[in-house]
């Protein structure tokens, strides 16, 4: 790992999804995605000498980059835990933290990911077919496309990226896999479905949702999600808020619809006349970059950041005052 790795990341929203987090500069927040700590250099920033923030990556090149070297975050208020924001009920346990006052979620692969080939994320460099965010466990894009069926490869694909031509393309893999040249890099992947898809949409580079797809499933990205949406419901406190920062629509889908779940009153068609559940969260804002931050940085043309408020129904004890060592 090499923290001093050229590549750049440009923080998605930063100022909007950190303005919508903090609201109590002494208390303790969570950056669930600390990326290269665009959002947990500012979070500090807001903070009073009391106030805590918890960072978390599931990348190892994050945590090294947050804890060493030149790039190094040294203030005594900030931590990096090397996690999936799935675990991040398990962190605060550790940490002896019951409840926090924030959750940020940035769920986009941050711009050293995409740009460096040797972790497979992007057709536009040639590199190993890898595209695991932590690097120290699971399986690779290529071992997953060299032992599973076609169906398997074609439902991957179709679910996880929107993609028509899912079943060519998983022929095609599996045809070649079967000729004794499974796919093992980016280019060859980029390559074959380039052939197999017949046509695209203009602008869009053919292996562009079939990269998605792969990345994905390698990561388990929605159960992430999922989990870390209700680990931060259960431990923000009364008033805390969660942001999210999601960049295609599977994972806004997802956050859209916990926040609605969460914060509408519905009735149960089987007991009428019921009182309906506790609304435990209040919807605050759905945010798109403007103008100006897509024409820097493209890369945030699909972000969209979704804000709610935990409000104090269902609320348990605890006071989240813990910051162990």
């Amino acid at each position: 790992m090499n923290q001093e790795q050229p590549w750049q990341h440009t923080t998605v929203l930063l100022h909007e999804a950190v303005d919508a987090l903090v609201t109590a500069p002494d208390g303790i927040y969570v950056d669930g995605t600390y990326g290269r700590g665009g959002h947990s250099r500012l979070i500090l920033s807001k903070l009073a000498p009391q106030g805590r923030l918890i960072a978390i990556d599931r990348d190892p090149d994050a945590v090294a980059h947050a804890s060493s070297g030149a790039t190094r975050v040294d203030d005594p208020r900030f931590r990096i835990e090397h996690a999936p924001f799935s675990e991040l009920a398990a962190v605060l346990d550790r940490l002896g933290i019951e409840r926090v006052n924030g959750v940020l979620l940035d769920i986009g692969v941050s711009s050293p990911q995409i740009d460096n080939p040797a972790r497979g994320f992007s057709f536009r460099h040639d590199g190993p077919l890898d595209m695991r965010m932590d690097t120290t466990r699971g399986e690779s894009a290529a071992d997953f496309l060299a032992r599973a069926t076609q169906r398997e490869i074609a439902e991957v694909i179709r679910d996880y990226g929107e993609e028509r031509f899912a079943v060519s393309i998983a022929k095609a893999l599996v045809a070649r896999r079967e000729a004794g040249q499974p796919v093992r890099t980016t280019r060859e992947l980029a390559e074959l479905v380039a052939r197999a898809v017949r046509t695209r949409e203009a602008g869009q580079d053919p292996a562009t949702r079939t990269f998605q797809a792969l990345r994905i499933l390698v990561n388990a990205e929605l159960e992430e999600l999922e989990q870390a949406l209700e680990s931060a419901l259960e431990r923000l406190s009364p008033q805390g808020r969660l942001a999210v920062i999601a960049f295609h629509s599977l994972e806004d889908r997802i956050v859209k619809n916990f926040i609605a779940r969460h914060s509408r009153a519905e009735i149960d068609r089987r007991a009428p006349f019921a009182p309906p559940p506790p609304l435990r969260l209040r919807a605050l804002a759905r945010v798109k970059p403007g103008e100006a931050e897509v024409a820097a940085n493209p890369r945030a043309r699909s972000a969209i950041l979704r804000v709610a408020e935990r409000t104090s129904v269902g609320y348990g004890a605890g006071t989240g005052e813990g910051f162990a060592a």
